[in-house]
């Protein structure tokens, strides 16, 4: 039997996928490979956006199309945050949601044995218990991601994710040592912990983030730690000391920012201000002594966002010197505040203002990385481009295409930037 993967959306929804691939391979399934037909064939959907629906519908409409006899899944945040919508997907033979992933294995073969259609959405519940799916291997990376916590307590204006994850819940850390242990041990240098709402990491069980990263730090063979995305407003003066002081930890940091204009943070119900946002980058940036980088998300055309306030919203990105900055319209999701909210935008617009601050944040991405041509600084080593030239990311997280004769995927060498042609930087291995 050949069981077919396509996700969508974030990291964690990457995770979760590999971890269903080797739950599926250790029940006697193969990966099928690049255009080869499979027996099952499943979408991890992601439902931030309207577009995530629609594409995760189109993947299953070619499956069926492609291969009629198989049986085809609808998993993940869709199904949970939309189940009366997802159910009615005629294309899909089983759909299943976020709560008790690993059901989906007797749900398949169910539809396999009778033909019979299955739809098993669990819903969340209060208290619930953090699903383990542990990962022993990361095919095709050379970094591990490990999911460290689950689900959010905060009801942002335009956010169906609470619904589709339920409440924040964290993983064991005696669990998560474990799995980085077996991956440090299998060579893995670089690890990335991820969540839902990663700084809320420990908040039911009495841990907290920085306490497992310096514990993390401790693994024999882990070279490199990095955090998936933040929430500013959760990291502590006392969190920064700590996460400066851990060497491992790479100073890259993805905060969260949605908008740099104060009135519409009030209007998304977001929990800190632009200037308190500003201020925690200021004290990330002295805590590295100028030597850290930032990456967020920003969301533009949310409802009533004038002209003015997006203004005031890309003068605010600009000054904050974003390494990379990642551009959404907003997309209006049922049963949230905000879809109801006066002044939605047309969608014209959203897509012209995506473009302007887009443009904008990728200048300031060149400008940076131009100023750090002829830096040091080491390289992990990911997908050889030829025998002697790898595509890798700093510890700052620059694309490289660095020339490094001798070297495999997975090692961590010095190099030196050279120059950047708009994609990556080109660097060069630099001896011992």
């Amino acid at each position: 039997m050949r069981v077919s993967f396509y996700t969508l959306g974030c990291k964690v929804n990457q995770n979760e996928t590999g971890a269903l691939e080797q739950l599926f391979c250790r029940s006697g399934y193969t990966l099928a490979g690049p255009g080869e037909a499979a027996d099952v064939y499943v979408v991890n959907s992601c439902t931030v956006t309207a577009g995530g629906d629609k594409k995760s519908r189109q993947w299953l409409r070619r499956a069926k199309r492609e291969a009629p006899g198989a049986v085809t899944v609808l998993a993940g945040c869709y199904p949970q945050a939309f189940p009366a919508e997802a159910a009615a997907v005629a294309e899909a033979d089983v759909v299943v949601g976020n709560a008790a992933r690993q059901e989906m294995l007797s749900a398949v073969a169910r539809a396999l044995a009778t033909g019979e259609r299955v739809v098993d959405i669990r819903a969340h519940e209060k208290g619930e218990a953090f699903e383990e799916l542990p990962m022993e291997t990361f095919e095709g990376h050379t970094r591990a991601f490990i999911k460290v916590q689950d689900g959010c307590d905060r009801q942002c204006a335009y956010c169906v994710i609470p619904k589709a994850r339920g409440r924040s819940r964290s993983r064991a850390q005696g669990s998560i040592l474990a799995e980085l242990r077996a991956l440090g041990a299998a060579g893995y240098k670089e690890v990335v912990l991820s969540g839902i709402n990663l700084p809320s990491y420990g908040k039911d069980t009495g841990a907290n983030l920085t306490g497992l990263i310096e514990a993390c730090a401790g693994v024999a063979g882990i070279e490199r730690i990095r955090l998936g995305s933040l929430e500013p407003d959760l990291l502590t003066d006392r969190d920064i000391a700590r996460m400066a002081a851990c060497k491992k930890l790479c100073p890259q940091f993805h905060l969260s920012l949605q908008s740099g204009c104060e009135t519409t943070l009030r209007r998304m119900r977001r929990t800190y201000t632009a200037a308190q946002y500003a201020l925690v980058v200021d004290k990330l940036r002295a805590a590295y002594g100028g030597a850290a980088s930032f990456t967020t998300d920003v969301i533009v055309g949310f409802p009533g966002e004038t002209e003015a306030d997006f203004c005031e919203s890309m003068a605010f990105v600009e000054r904050q010197r974003f390494l990379k900055v990642n551009v959404f319209p907003y997309s209006s999701r049922p049963g949230t505040p905000a879809a109801s909210f006066p002044g939605q935008l047309p969608e014209a617009e959203k897509t012209a203002r995506v473009h302007r601050l887009q443009t904008l944040a990728d200048g300031v991405r060149a400008g940076l990385i131009e100023a750090m041509l002829g830096v040091r600084d080491e390289v992990l080593l990911e997908k050889p481009l030829s025998s002697n030239l790898f595509t890798g990311y700093t510890r700052l997280y620059v694309p490289v295409a660095v020339k490094a004769p001798g070297g495999r995927p997975g090692q961590i060498v010095t190099a030196r930037l050279q120059s950047w042609d708009g994609e990556r930087c080109r660097a060069e291995a630099l001896p011992g």
